[in-house]
């Protein structure tokens, strides 16, 4: 069957008649707007990245792996303005297809196996995924855009992979020495994207965030186990919170402000990598006890109690960023405090339980 074209981006797309007028009037509509693809939708950072872009007057499309996804539901119906598209980073057909369905100018690569303790049980599924997974998107993203590709590319970096530290505050220059496989498999991501960017010529950039929360977090991550915790020990339906290492530092934002930062990105005149922190760094014990003083309970430390099980093998002892350039060159900078933070997590989490109570 032979197939009519239209000109987008300087590059030819080949639409098959077969498909009809609707296909072809979708191309037509969205050559008026700029378009995104975003892996990793179901996330926090893939929720407030969504809200950015469409009030940026974007079409915005989300990665979805599986027909009977769980979470498929959840965006379809908070985020309408998303269209899902099927696709599994661990599998580079689908992403060569789902990049042809959507003909994005911009992909934000947020899908990864990305809770840490995780990665020490699933090592190889981390590495396919938050690695690999790296590589298999840059090499569609090639083959699909072609020659000056105009496909721009943003990589969601970790401040994991410094692990051990060499130098306080971190830079984009620090040396990486990570202490997981999701560290290993972000250190593998950051340095392919650079080398596409330095092989391909393609617009390809890392944004090394720092640790970055929000009422949307998962449960299983510490700092929305804390205020979750709190919110049901306040309303009397548990009695104590298990935690492991409570003298771990980290550089705590708010993932709301963390995604404009993404955006910002890949609106420059050339591709670059960012760290985007804070600068401020505090440890989870100071974390836990604003959660309950959230709350109005003082003695936090008699609902807490330590657990090895939920100690790394290899810990992370002290993460602060320094975000000079990236408030230099993007102009951005952090808006919500720590403490504020941390109070909307509980106030959230709270309602969130009342709403369970009979």
């Amino acid at each position: 069957m032979r197939s009519s074209s239209i000109l987008r981006w300087g590059a030819r797309i080949n639409l098959v008649p077969v498909l009809g007028l609707r296909l072809l009037t979708r191309q037509k509509e969205e050559l008026l707007l700029r378009t995104a693809l975003i892996t990793g939708i179901t996330g926090q950072d893939g929720q407030y990245l969504a809200e950015v872009l469409h009030q940026e007057g974007y079409k915005v499309y989300g990665l979805i792996k599986g027909q009977r996804n769980p979470k498929a539901e959840m965006i379809t119906t908070g985020f309408p303005f998303v269209e899902l598209v099927e696709g599994d980073l661990q599998d580079l057909s689908s992403l060569i297809a789902a990049l042809e369905y959507t003909q994005p100018h911009e992909v934000y690569n947020l899908g990864a196996i990305s809770f840490v303790a995780l990665s020490f049980k699933q090592a190889e599924l981390t590495a396919n995924i938050t690695g690999l997974g790296v590589l298999r998107l840059l090499e569609a993203i090639r083959l699909v855009g072609g020659e000056n590709n105009p496909i721009r590319f943003y990589q969601a970096s970790s401040s994991e992979m410094f692990g051990k530290v060499r130098e306080t505050p971190q830079t984009e220059l620090t040396p990486l020495h990570p202490r997981s496989p999701y560290g290993s498999a972000k250190v593998f991501g950051h340095h392919t994207t650079v080398n596409y960017r330095e092989s391909y010529g393609l617009y390809a950039c890392s944004g090394i965030l720092f640790n970055h929360e929000s009422p949307r977090r998962g449960i299983e991550f510490v700092t929305r186990k804390v205020t979750n915790a709190v919110a049901r020990i306040k309303l009397g339906l548990q009695d104590h919170v298990a935690l492991g290492n409570l003298d771990a530092k980290r550089d705590w934002g708010f993932a709301g402000d963390y995604v404009r930062a993404m955006y910002l990105m890949l609106q420059q005149d050339e591709p670059d990598d960012f760290v985007v922190a804070t600068g401020e760094t505090h440890a989870v014990s100071e974390f836990v006890s604003l959660a309950f003083a959230a709350v109005g309970i003082d003695d936090w430390e008699s609902y807490v109690r330590i657990d090895q099980r939920f100690f790394r093998p290899a810990e992370v002892d002290l993460l602060v960023g320094d975000a000079s350039k990236a408030r230099s060159q993007l102009g951005w900078q952090p808006e919500v405090s720590f403490q504020d933070l941390v109070t909307m997590m509980v106030e959230h989490d709270l309602e969130l339980e009342k709403q369970k109570l009979p």
